[in-house]
C-alpha cells in the first residue's frame, strides 16, 4: 500500500531532483550547440549528462525514432537493479518527506 508521501508531488522544478536540466538549459544548450559550435561531448560535461541526452535536445526528431523503435521491439526490455531502485525510492521518499517538513510541498487529499 503506498504511503502518504508517495501521493504528494513535487510541483516545483527547482526542488525536483530527478529534472537534471531547466527549460533555460535547453536552451542554452542549443546555443551553444548551434551558434558556439560546442560539441556535444563538450556539452555533456559542462551540463553533467550523457551525449545521448545532449543529442535528444538538439535533435528532437532523434528522440521520436527512438522512442517509435523501442515500442516496436515491446518496450525498453532493460532489467533494472532491484535493490538500486529500493535503495533510490527510499532516498526519494525521505527527500519528499524533508520538504513537506519544511513547508515547500503539500499533501494532496485525493478522494476514493
Amino acid at each position: 500500500m503506498p504511503s502518504k508521501i508517495d501521493k504528494m508531488t513535487i510541483n516545483n522544478k527547482s526542488l525536483d531532483r530527478r529534472v537534471r536540466l531547466s527549460d533555460d538549459d535547453r536552451k542554452k544548450i542549443k546555443e551553444l550547440f548551434f551558434d558556439e559550435n560546442y560539441s556535444k561531448r563538450k556539452l555533456a560535461n559542462i551540463f553533467n549528462v550523457s551525449r545521448r541526452t545532449i543529442q535528444f535536445i538538439i535533435s528532437p526528431e532523434k528522440l521520436e525514432e527512438n522512442k517509435k523503435r523501442r515500442t516496436e521491439r515491446g518496450g525498453s526490455k532493460v532489467y533494472y537493479d532491484k535493490n538500486k531502485h529500493k535503495n533510490f525510492m527510499k532516498s526519494h521518499r525521505n527527500y519528499k518527506k524533508k520538504l513537506f517538513n519544511e513547508g515547500l510541498i503539500r499533501e494532496i487529499n485525493i478522494k476514493q
